[in-house]
């Protein structure tokens, strides 16, 4: 059954990548598809279709095409009609470890997330991402060089008191530092599972990278605010006695968020929410969103729960979403199936930026992914588009930072140690949960 319905003269709304955006072995597919004559689906099927139906009839069941929901309109439709799932981060980072027969796995979303999949990957599992310079603001603003000068300082203050908690939006590196630590990853879903289960296991706790989901997520806990210390924005080296209020604020404080945030998800105020309040619509947002705005909603939850509520609102409902924009786009077409209204929070006449979409994410479009399963058939992919545990990439040059056998081996077990923390919380979670 699929999810994101196709109507046949609708334009496919994704902006088009200029020509020099593409890798060299790119380039021709994307140079047939900028020739098309309009973005129409079956436009678009019948060129892809050339390309994907022989990698699939070459892969057989070997195969899974994934792709987040903050995808492009065109790109989830498109992997989901090709056999592939779409999901959130959480349920992304399982789908190798969930599939040990796909043994070639090509990732339509950003680079952390096919990270995550491969960490949780098999020995005889490839993970490629269809378009390597795909990366995420909030995982630029938490580099392993940026985080790792105040972890030290936090540890050697604090020693074994202290562990990591690393928001799944991190590169591996980050995710192994929370291994080592004895913390966790976590996802928008079950951040405040894991969270609690840090928080009870160790005195301090780091969480890396987002503040806004640190601080909805300690607010649903209970956890008191006084002892809540937000370090400044990620700028040059910080030296934690410099933080506002000092060493004595560190002190007191027992848990520690770090300074960064999504650009999509921060647009959000309260004002936009009592807007459609006061006109009787049903407010609903993401916790990677300010506290502000947050705690004035309906509701809030990960891409699975706003997803979710569209698919059970009963007819009538009228729905106002706080989140990236090609989820709206693609949760308004579920909601016009089923007569329900969705908007776009930020759509409003006192804010010019409506819709906000990833940019970094919408890197993905219909040539990389033609490309690269057509190169993967003929047995010629570009190495820069495998993705390995620990690799870093830089999104302009393509320049790559990959790890030697050892290290990517110990990182590896680090990183997975973490994700299985994260595992093992949430299905006890779900298994002590009433029926």
């Amino acid at each position: 059954m699929t999810r994101f319905h196709l109507q046949p003269d609708l334009p496919l709304c994704q902006t088009d990548l200029p020509l020099d955006w593409y890798q060299e072995e790119f380039r021709p597919y994307a140079e047939e598809y900028l020739a098309l004559p309009d973005r129409t689906p079956e436009t678009v099927f019948r060129w892809l279709d050339g390309y994907v139906e022989p990698a699939r009839r070459h892969f057989g069941d070997a195969l899974l095409l994934l792709a987040h929901f903050y995808m492009g309109g065109e790109i989830v439709k498109l992997v989901e009609r090709y056999g592939g799932a779409v999901a959130d981060s959480y349920q992304l980072a399982l789908q190798a470890r969930d599939n040990p027969d796909k043994r070639v796995i090509v990732e339509s979303a950003v680079h952390f997330m096919a990270e995550a999949i491969a960490i949780l990957a098999g020995d005889d599992q490839e993970v490629w991402i269809t378009n390597p310079k795909a990366g995420c603001t909030m995982e630029l603003l938490a580099k392993d060089h940026m985080v790792l000068p105040v972890y030290d300082q936090l540890a050697e203050r604090y020693g074994d008191e202290l562990c990591v908690v690393a928001y799944m939006n991190t590169s591996g590196r980050l995710k192994a530092l929370a291994g080592k630590t004895g913390g966790a990853v976590c996802t928008s879903s079950n951040a405040h599972l894991v969270l609690e289960w840090a928080m009870q296991r160790h005195e301090r706790v780091l969480f890396v990278p987002d503040r806004h989901l640190g601080e909805n997520t300690a607010h649903r806990l209970g956890l008191d605010p006084e002892k809540r210390l937000v370090l400044p924005e990620p700028r040059g080296t910080l030296r934690i006695e410099d933080v506002d209020g000092g060493l004595a604020a560190l002190d007191r404080a027992d848990l520690y968020l770090w300074g960064s945030f999504c650009g999509v998800h921060t647009i959000f105020t309260p004002e936009m929410v009592r807007f459609w309040q006061e006109r009787g619509w049903r407010v609903l947002i993401h916790p990677e969103s300010p506290l502000e705005a947050v705690l004035a909603a309906d509701g809030q939850g990960s891409t699975t729960y706003l997803w979710q509520q569209v698919e059970e609102a009963p007819a009538g409902s009228r729905i106002a979403m706080g989140t990236e924009g090609h989820f709206v786009r693609n949760a308004q077409l579920l909601g016009a199936r089923r007569g329900v209204e969705v908007r776009h929070l930020a759509d409003v006449p006192f804010f010019a930026q409506a819709g906000c979409g990833c940019a970094t994410m919408s890197r993905n479009d219909p040539p990389h992914l033609a490309g690269m399963l057509d190169l993967l058939r003929r047995g010629t992919p570009p190495d820069t588009n495998r993705v390995l545990a620990g690799d870093m990439i830089d999104e302009i040059s393509l320049s790559r930072d990959r790890l030697d056998t050892d290290e990517r081996e110990e990182l590896t077990a680090d990183a997975r140690c973490s994700m299985e923390r994260m595992i093992d919380v949430v299905e006890g979670a779900v298994a002590q949960s009433p029926m």
